[in-house]
């Protein structure tokens, strides 16, 4: 009950935490901190040396919410990454973010889509299926980077209650490395190589958790070079957005 509770909280009555964010954002920078996307930190060699904050959203749903941390962040001149679903594909709103200098991309799931789709909820079926399912990848990919203009040189995965189940994430597509190169993906936002660079990588959690494993500014000036990611239905309500999305993983649910 009381999970049931906090939920609800979070997804209708939550205030809105825009002030924190951007408090957050003023922290970082007083505490000497650069604020970059993903796709600068990769781009830049590494061991630096400098106190670096990579700013990663995903944007799972709530649009609306994620416009307004961009224009936070325009405000204060930092950088983030953007990874949208096919569901949250907005290529407007990405070629705004791509014209500040920030980074919009693919935030993939063909995975469980495919699991969903077909019904498959054995975790060796769904591996075979695999070449299939990274066409679909590579065909979901270069029709974004054509809407956008621009290539796509880091990707992020999605984690979906599919793929909990089965135990299959989707990034695992892009284990094969030749596949990757064809793709021209430099990066995917879980790879070793990357993670390996930061002393603490933080998420974002529901009401009344906030933060895990620990609040961002507890970790500014504690350790050197940190990945925050953040998704926008964790920091604003969006009654309208938030029923979509909860019945629409009801519909998923029932169907698979």
């Amino acid at each position: 009950m009381k999970t049931i509770l906090h939920r609800f909280y979070s997804d209708y009555l939550m205030p809105s935490r825009m002030g924190i964010y951007e408090a957050l954002i003023e922290q970082a920078r007083d505490a000497g901190y650069r604020q970059l996307s993903v796709r600068d930190f990769v781009n830049e060699p590494a061991g630096e040396g400098l106190r670096t904050l990579v700013h990663r959203h995903d944007i799972d749903s709530d649009l609306r919410t994620a416009a307004k941390m961009f224009a936070i962040e325009a405000k204060h001149g930092i950088k983030a990454s953007y990874y949208f679903r096919l569901s949250t594909l907005d290529i407007g709103f990405m070629r705004e973010i791509e014209s500040y200098g920030s980074e919009a991309s693919y935030h993939f799931e063909e995975v469980a889509d495919f699991a969903k789709r077909h019904h498959i909820k054995d975790a060796d079926v769904v591996r075979t299926r695999f070449p299939i399912i990274r066409a679909q990848f590579r065909q979901n990919l270069e029709r974004i980077e054509r809407a956008l203009g621009r290539k796509l040189v880091t990707v992020a995965s999605h984690g979906d209650f599919a793929n909990r189940r089965l135990q299959v994430i989707n990034n695992e597509i892009l284990d094969d490395q030749a596949f990757r190169a064809r793709c021209g993906i430099a990066c995917e936002a879980y790879d070793a190589a990357l993670l390996s660079r930061f002393d603490m990588y933080i998420s974002d959690r529901p009401h009344p958790l906030y933060y895990h494993p620990m609040p961002p500014a507890a970790a500014f000036g504690r350790y050197r070079s940190i990945c925050l990611l953040t998704h926008p239905v964790q920091w604003e309500t969006n009654w309208r957005e938030n029923t979509r999305c909860n019945v629409r993983r009801l519909i998923e649910g029932l169907a698979w």
